[in-house]
């Protein structure tokens, strides 16, 4: 019975695959925190959370190899949050964020 119990974990893949990613943040007097996920293996997201007294107003550029960046605009209220995504053609290998905010 054993023998078979470890025959049946070693089938089952014991590794999830997640892709690194690397966020560059430009934040102008606004009190932003980030948190990016690798939601799945075409789709990235970021959640922002503005936990400032004015509103924020958010660029963000998804970027995989070769494709073309993805920019997405987002106001975030004052102690509110947003989520992001990003959906891409390929799977993503290495997904590159910048994070650039201004208050409103």
């Amino acid at each position: 019975m054993k023998k078979c119990c470890v025959a049946l974990l070693a089938l089952l893949p014991m590794t999830v695959l997640a892709y690194p990613i690397d966020v560059e943040k430009k934040l102008d007097g606004v009190k932003i925190d980030y948190t990016a996920y690798d939601t799945d293996y075409d789709i990235g997201s970021i959640t922002l959370n503005n936990y400032g007294d004015v509103a924020a107003q958010c660029k963000v550029v998804f970027t995989n190899g070769p494709e073309t960046p993805r920019t997405r605009r987002v106001q975030i209220p004052a102690k509110q949050s947003k989520d992001v995504t990003a959906k891409f053609n390929r799977s993503i290998i290495k997904l590159r964020i910048k994070l650039d905010c201004k208050p409103v």
